[in-house]
């Protein structure tokens, strides 16, 4: 029986990479869907709330298939902060910055993901973590912050965070709550019912904002294809798999996956968006990356009984 939680954290590793690959690629679809400043498509707000329209109602006739209970009043708390964050927070910043910035910068600033949700469960679960990881963290920050301020002198705006890269902190922090919130509650629902729920709960917001934003002016195919692509695999599918793997593998291990998210997403951007790599680009992606990586080292390890309550259904 030894070998079971072993298992179990295997098993999680491979299903928490599945979701950072088709996470990575969100980045590229958003920016095709939402297109840029000079070339609208989509808008920001009707990409939000038709990607999580499409995932709910997905949602809902699968919990109808399952016979799904309605959670409980004590998960209904963490459903909702993964509904904010999730659904609406991460989607919205993220929409608006990529009218202003490539999937390739973009990929720079989020590659702080693992560390805001190693944070957010050291806030939210009482994981402790060493002095290390939060020196790692500012580092890392710092790095991102020195990319901003050298993009923008580059671009001509001068020196400074520009707004865009502001909009993908904030998306950042969304994401990092959403991510340990759904996986809270993982263990007693379920992961693809977790993600359900979310979905579902947000639907009383979601159809209307759709119907309200649905586009007057003519839309590229490519933009309505990458809506389908974010709406069932970035916000529906791929939380089945992400969700899963935080609760079979800890929080603090399995976002050690999302150092390759940055990388999967530069390199999808250029066949999806013809981005060229950048030498700064991936230079300032590695250092953050680096920094993510020593920053994960030096987080404590749960305790086996702890970990024990993560891998229990």
């Amino acid at each position: 029986m030894s070998d079971i939680p072993q298992r179990r954290e295997t098993q999680g590793l491979w299903l928490g990479l599945l979701g950072v690959v088709i996470f990575a690629l969100t980045l590229p679809m958003t920016r095709l869907a939402t297109g840029t400043a000079d070339a609208p498509q989509l808008s920001p707000w009707f990409v939000t709330w038709g990607r999580a329209a499409l995932a709910g109602v997905l949602s809902a006739i699968y919990l109808l298939a399952v016979r799904a209970p309605w959670p409980s009043a004590e998960q209904r708390g963490p459903l909702y902060l993964s509904l904010a964050g999730n659904v609406i927070g991460y989607p919205l910043l993220l929409g608006w910055a990529l009218r202003h910035v490539t999937a390739s910068h973009a990929a720079v600033i989020t590659a702080l993901l693992p560390l805001a949700t190693a944070a957010a469960a050291a806030w939210l679960m009482h994981q402790r973590a060493r002095l290390g990881f939060w020196v790692f963290a500012a580092l890392g920050s710092s790095l991102v912050a020195v990319y901003s301020v050298l993009r923008a002198a580059q671009m001509g705006h001068g020196f400074g965070l520009t707004w865009a890269d502001s909009l993908l902190l904030g998306a950042v922090v969304a994401a990092s709550l959403g991510y340990v919130a759904g996986a809270k509650v993982t263990a007693s629902l379920g992961a693809e019912k977790v993600i359900s729920w979310v979905c579902v709960m947000a639907l009383p917001i979601t159809l209307p904002g759709a119907w309200l934003t649905w586009p007057t002016q003519p839309i590229a195919t490519s933009a309505w294809l990458a809506l389908l692509y974010v709406g069932v695999f970035s916000m529906w599918a791929g939380f089945f798999a992400w969700f899963r793997g935080l609760s079979l593998g800890g929080p603090l291990r399995v976002s050690q996956l999302q150092l390759l998210q940055p990388f999967i997403s530069i390199l999808a951007a250029i066949p999806l968006l013809g981005e060229s790599l950048d030498a700064m680009t991936l230079g300032f992606a590695l250092l953050v990356v680096l920094t993510v990586f020593m920053g994960r080292r030096m987080a404590n390890t749960p305790s086996p009984d702890k970990h024990n309550q993560w891998s229990k259904k």
